[in-house]
C-alpha cells in the first residue's frame, strides 16, 4: 500500500500520506462501505475502532465492483483535465456503471455546507434505476417501492415509518433512527443473557462497550450485572442480567443512554454537473432527481462509448478491406514491392495500382510473411464480415434512443445479478415495546 499511496501523492493528489491511506483503508472495510471497492490483505482496522496497520505492512487491489467504475475510461467516455502539475491527465469524473453515491453513501464537510448520504442496497438501487428507465415519470412513491430505505453494512434496525422515509427522500434531508439488534440466549448453567448481535452504523464497538460498562460501574441499572465482548468478525456483546428481570426494560434503558441507538443525519447535497465540464455546483437533490442525474449521465457515457467503438471498428474494417484487395493479386503485389526502391516507392506504386490509401498501404507493408498463407485470407475475410455486422449493430443503436435505454437496462440488470445482495438493515417502523421510563427502574 505504500507504493499505492506514493503513486497517488506523486501523480494525482499532493495530499498527506495518512489522508490517502485512510481513504484507501476505508474502501476495504466491510463495516464502513456497503459494497467495498478495495480487496485488502493484512490488518485494515476493525469495528472496535482499531486503526489499520502501517501501509508498509498491507497490500491492496481493486475488487471487481470497482472495475465497473473504471472500465469505460479508455473509450473517450468522460472529459479529462491536467493533473496538479500538468504532467499527465486525469478524468474529471469516473464513467460509473452504477450509482456508487447511493450504494456506498458519503459524508463530508466543505466550506459552508455538508453532505451525509447513507449507504443503500445495491439490488434495490438498480431496481429503482430500471423502474425509472421503464417509466421516466415515476414519482418518489414509485421509487420507494424498490428502495426501502438505507441499508447499512453493520445491519441494525431502522425505526422510521414509511411517512418519515418519504419525507427524507422527498426533501433530501432529515434524520433517521437506527439501533442495534439483540436476542435472548439460555445459559447451560441456567439463566438467560442478552446478546447484542448488531450495532448502529459508524458506532465503534469498543466505545459502546465502555459506555455500557460505565452504566454497570455507576450502578445506574441494578438489573445489569456484566458486559462481555465475545465478538470475532461478527458482533457479539453479551450482557448478563439478574434472574427474573425484564430484558426489554434493560434494553430500553441502554437504547436511551448509550450509542446502541443513534440518529443518522441525512443530507443529499451533491455536486451537480454545470455547463463547464470541469466544474460541478452543489445542490440538494431528492431521490428522483438523484437517479435522473445518474441515468442521464449513463446515457451520455454509453453514447460516447458506442461512438468510440464504431470509430475503432471502421478503422479496422478499412485496413481489412485493403488486405482483401491485395490478396486477390498477391503475386503482383509481391512483384511491385520487390522492384521498388524503398518503402515510400512501394507505397506509392501500390496506392496507384490498387486504389488504396496511405493507411491501408502502410498496414500491408507491415504485414508479416506468414500472413500471406491461404488460411490467413479466410481468417481476414471472416474478421471483416464480423466487424461489418458489429458496426451495423452499433450504428443502429446510435440512431435509436429506445434501443440504447434497453442496452443500459440490460447492463444494469447484469450488474445486479453479479453484485446484488440481500438487505442487511431491517426497516421496522414503530415497535410495540416499552420505551424508557425512569419510574420502571425505581426499586
Amino acid at each position: 500500500c505504500a507504493a499505492i499511496v506514493g503513486d497517488v501523492m506523486g501523480k494525482y493528489h499532493p495530499h498527506g500520506d495518512s489522508a490517502i491511506y485512510d481513504a484507501l483503508a476505508r474502501m476495504a472495510q466491510d463495516f464502513s462501505l456497503r459494497a467495498p471497492l478495495v480487496d485488502g490483505r493484512g490488518n485494515f482496522g476493525s469495528a472496535d475502532g482499531d486503526a489499520p496497520a502501517a501501509f508498509r505492512y498491507t497490500e491492496a487491489k481493486l475488487k471487481p465492483l470497482a472495475a465497473e467504475l473504471l472500465e469505460e475510461l479508455g473509450r473517450q467516455t468522460v472529459a479529462f483535465r491536467p493533473n496538479y502539475d500538468g504532467t499527465r491527465f486525469e478524468p474529471v469524473v469516473l464513467p460509473a456503471r452504477y450509482p456508487n453515491l447511493l450504494v456506498n453513501g458519503v459524508s463530508g464537510i466543505a466550506v459552508g455546507m455538508a453532505t451525509s448520504i447513507p449507504p443503500h442496497n445495491f439490488g434495490e438501487v438498480i431496481d429503482a434505476s430500471v423502474a425509472m428507465i421503464d417509466d421516466p415519470e415515476i414519482g418518489l412513491r414509485g421509487l420507494l417501492k424498490h428502495i426501502k430505505g438505507p441499508d447499512f453494512p453493520t445491519y441494525g434496525q431502522l425505526l422510521s415509518t414509511k411517512k418519515e422515509l418519504e419525507a427524507v427522500y422527498g426533501t433530501g434531508q432529515g434524520s433517521l433512527r437506527l439501533r442495534g439488534e439483540w436476542k435472548l440466549e439460555e445459559q447451560k448453567r441456567g439463566g438467560t443473557v442478552i446478546v447484542v448481535h448488531s450495532i448502529p452504523y459508524a458506532v465503534r464497538r469498543g466505545s459502546l462497550i465502555e459506555k455500557i460498562a460505565e452504566v454497570i460501574v455507576a450502578r445506574k441499572l441494578a438489573t445489569l450485572l456484566d458486559v462481555r465482548d465475545e465478538s470475532t468478525h461478527e458482533t457479539r456483546v453479551v450482557l448478563e442480567i439478574k434472574k427474573d428481570s425484564d430484558p426489554q426494560l434493560v434494553m430500553a434503558y441502554l437504547y436511551k443512554h448509550t450509542p446502541l441507538q443513534t440518529n443518522i443525519g441525512v443530507d443529499f447535497t451533491c455536486l451537480v454537473p454545470t455547463d463547464n465540464p470541469d466544474i460541478a455546483g452543489p445542490a440538494r437533490l431528492d431521490l428522483p432527481k438523484l437517479l435522473r442525474h445518474f441515468l442521464d449521465f449513463r446515457m451520455e457515457v454509453v453514447e460516447k462509448r458506442l461512438r468510440h467503438e464504431l470509430s475503432e471498428l471502421q478503422k479496422r474494417i478499412h485496413i481489412l478491406e485493403g488486405f482483401a484487395k491485395i490478396f486477390d493479386a498477391l503475386d503482383e503485389t509481391i512483384r511491385i514491392i520487390r522492384k521498388s526502391e524503398g518503402k515510400k516507392d512501394a507505397a506509392d506504386k501500390l496506392m496507384k495500382r490498387f486504389g488504396l490509401d496511405a493507411e491501408q498501404v502502410d498496414a500491408i507493408l507491415e504485414l508479416k510473411l506468414y500472413r500471406l498463407a491461404q488460411l490467413e485470407i479466410l481468417l481476414i475475410e471472416k474478421e471483416l464480415d464480423e466487424k461489418r455486422k458489429e458496426a451495423k449493430r452499433i450504428a443502429a443503436l446510435l440512431k435509436n434512443t429506445d434501443a440504447r435505454w434497453k442496452l443500459i437496462r440490460a447492463e444494469l440488470m447484469e450488474l445486479k445479478s453479479r453484485f446484488g445482495e440481500p438487505r442487511r438493515t431491517k426497516i421496522v417502523g414503530n415497535l410495540d415495546e416499552p420505551e424508557f421510563e425512569a419510574e420502571d427502574f425505581i426499586v
